[in-house]
């Protein structure tokens, strides 16, 4: 079961990920990646139906640990279909508001379900018996209203909710990206600054996301205060480049299976063979 769903997983990641290096429209993409992950997790309930050696321990990962995740990939596309389709052309000022108030609906969903948050995030596992087992579960615990509407053969009281964490965890990501674009323009149309005049970058926006994670890790601006937004905002004005969902490009720098610093150790090789020419001149 769950080398199956680790495939599933890595093949779901993939198409994604060419979605979004092939898709900009944020509507177009969202509505591709629907797509892939509707069919991904019918593959993922399929074979879990026709999966006959299942105990209580991995029915319980299965409904914590790994249906979520897809769920999750669903739940998030389709809340950005949603906000992309839902919003309205205006100002900067009055589209910031649009994005801020969308920001507040997941803080409302965070207080509403502040207990489970923090049962789940604390991995908490006194309650998975009620949470994540087929066929059990407690009004007084908080239940969502779409578990009565689902097929309960893949279902449980509480694999929703998990699902809807790790989906709000991204939409936030999304949200106050949305959010530092419009603040970046509003600045480029402000500011006179001759930067923009300066040298252009022209590697690659995965290898310049690698580096600000590197600097700002290593405290280098402001002796360390300054917040990784502000020092990737100050990036993309200097180099006018937008570097979007940057966030998201590091987890997959982390995800990568060897080298995971690449152009650092580039970086390192190529300056020890400057400084053994200099050596030699």
């Amino acid at each position: 079961m769950k080398l199956f769903a680790e495939s599933l997983m890595s093949e779901l990641e993939h198409q994604l990920k060419l979605i979004h290096l092939e898709t900009e429209n944020q509507v177009q993409l969202a509505e591709q990646a629907i797509e892939n992950s509707v069919a991904a997790l019918e593959k993922l309930k399929t074979f879990f139906i026709k999966y006959k050696q299942l105990n209580k321990k991995e029915e319980i990962e299965f409904f914590r640990d790994i249906k979520p995740k897809f769920a999750a990939k669903l739940i998030y596309y389709n809340e950005i279909y949603n906000i992309e389709t839902n919003k309205s052309f205006g100002s900067q000022k009055t589209m910031g508001k649009y994005y801020k108030a969308e920001l507040n609906k997941l803080k409302v969903f965070f207080k509403k379900n502040r207990e489970f948050y923090r049962y789940y995030r604390t991995g908490n596992n006194c309650l998975d018996n009620k949470y994540f087992i087929r066929a059990k579960y407690d009004l007084k615990l908080m239940v969502d209203s779409f578990y009565f509407q689902a097929d309960h053969r893949f279902t449980t009281s509480h694999d929703y909710k998990v699902a809807r964490i790790l989906a709000n965890d991204e939409i936030k990501v999304f949200l106050e990206e949305q959010i530092a674009k419009l603040n970046r323009k509003a600045i480029t149309i402000q500011s006179t600054s001759p930067l923009h005049k300066g040298p252009k970058w022209t590697g690659s926006k995965v290898e310049l996301i690698e580096l600000i994670y590197a600097l700002h890790t290593e405290g280098v601006f402001n002796n360390g205060t300054s917040g990784l937004k502000e020092v990737t905002t100050f990036f993309e004005y200097s180099f006018n480049i937008d570097l979007g969902q940057f966030n998201r490009v590091f987890l997959e720098i982390r995800n990568r299976k060897s080298e995971r610093t690449k152009f650092l150790n580039t970086l390192k090789n190529k300056l020890m063979i400057r400084m053994d020419e200099a050596d030699e001149n």
